[in-house]
């Protein structure tokens, strides 16, 4: 009976990382796995097809073998130690069937490392753009101060398990599978503690809320972290505690948008002045500037002030400031504006005067001429 292909097998292409081949693998191997699928001899089968695809790809030579000759390249190279051979297989087992049975080799490295912890952070514009420093209260698992993690009462020790030897771990015979799951006993702690600590009652860390104050440097945007090394959860069993991210949020301003390192905004006009051109005070984050508008101005053109935007905050050079003139159309007239506005319109001639507007019918006329209908 022919093989099928380690790829096909694995499901994944030619050129697959390391790392994809090790996902692949989780994936296909928790699917078919006995456990999951007792007196299913189907499902083992494409269970050991995998752990044999998996050895021959996850070894750099066999691999390049296989690549160059196909099957014929690995004859006779499984069982070395690897995912397909059971001499080495309870290592990777523990490490790719950890969460089927509970944890797979938590105590190999000693204490587990706490949790990370994220905080969202709301700035505004001019905090995100200058930088600032905020004070900030974080709800936490922190080390029992009294037992110092151990759990333990004071003046105690945990005791080393008898079930796994401290370990954390059993090895059971699953068929001719050597598989190791968590040990029933000490829960995957590796101790057992008679007599737990009164403050946290044994689980070496307690609740609390901390305030921590974060420097914000200037240039941060949405989407930006900052990470505060040791500052999340503390581990369990005195291990290191993890880190804290600060996950930046720019509020929405009332005046500019931002687009990386440029700020827009929009500058309504009085007919008159894009008519006849002229100077008004425009907003920036660093205080008013004068801008000139050349006769004849239109809605939606755009106005450069270079070096008022944001210093990007990993560095290069400032953005600018793009300022969208808008003319606004006069509300609220009088009679006398009225009369007088007309008088003026009865002045104006479409093609000299409004040479857009007279392209616009142009172009439609055209259309419509163009039609059959």
């Amino acid at each position: 009976m022919s093989k099928r292909d380690y790829y096909e097998v694995l499901g994944v292409e030619r050129g697959a990382s390391d790392a994809e081949l090790k996902k692949a693998y989780r994936r296909v191997a928790m699917k078919f796995h006995p456990d999951r699928n007792p007196d299913d001899a189907e499902a083992e089968n494409k269970f050991k097809e995998a752990n044999e695809a998996y050895e021959i790809l996850s070894d750099s030579q066999k691999r390049a073998a296989y690549d160059q000759f196909g099957h014929a390249g690995v004859e006779g190279q499984m069982g070395g130690g690897g995912a397909g051979g059971f001499g080495g297989f309870s290592d990777i087992f523990g490490d790719v069937f950890g969460d089927i049975f509970g944890g797979g080799g938590g105590r190999r490295g000693g204490p587990a490392r706490g949790s990370d912890l994220r905080y969202d952070l709301e700035l505004d514009l001019e905090d995100a753009v200058r930088g600032t420093t905020v004070k900030i209260r974080v709800p936490t698992l922190a080390s029992c101060d009294t037992c110092h993690g151990s759990g333990a009462k004071p003046g105690s020790s945990p005791q080393t398990c008898g079930t796994c030897g401290g370990a954390g771990q059993v090895r059971m015979q699953q068929g001719f599978f050597s598989v190791q799951q968590t040990c029933p006993n000490c829960r995957g702690r590796g101790s057992i503690i008679s007599d737990p600590c009164g403050s946290c009652h044994g689980r070496g860390r307690v609740e609390e809320t901390k305030t921590l104050s974060v420097k914000v440097p200037p240039g941060v945007d949405t989407g930006d972290r900052i990470r505060l090394s040791g500052e999340g959860e503390a581990g369990p069993d005195g291990g290191p505690a993890g880190d804290l991210y600060v996950q930046v949020v720019v509020k929405e301003h009332d005046l500019f948008q931002r687009d990386g390192k440029n700020l827009y905004c929009e500058v309504p006009i009085s007919f008159s002045s894009a008519a006849l051109g002229g100077e008004l005070e425009v907003p920036t984050l660093d205080g008013k500037v004068k801008l000139k508008i050349p006769a004849e101005s239109q809605t939606g053109k755009l106005f450069r002030l270079r070096g008022k935007g944001v210093t990007p905050v990993r560095g290069g050079a400032t953005g600018d400031l793009l300022c969208r003139v808008v003319v606004e159309t006069p509300v609220n007239l009088s009679s006398k504006q009225k009369e007088l506005l007309q008088e003026f319109a009865n002045t104006l001639s479409e093609k000299k005067n409004a040479p857009r507007q007279t392209g616009w019918f142009e172009g439609v006329k055209s259309f419509f001429g163009d039609m059959k209908l």
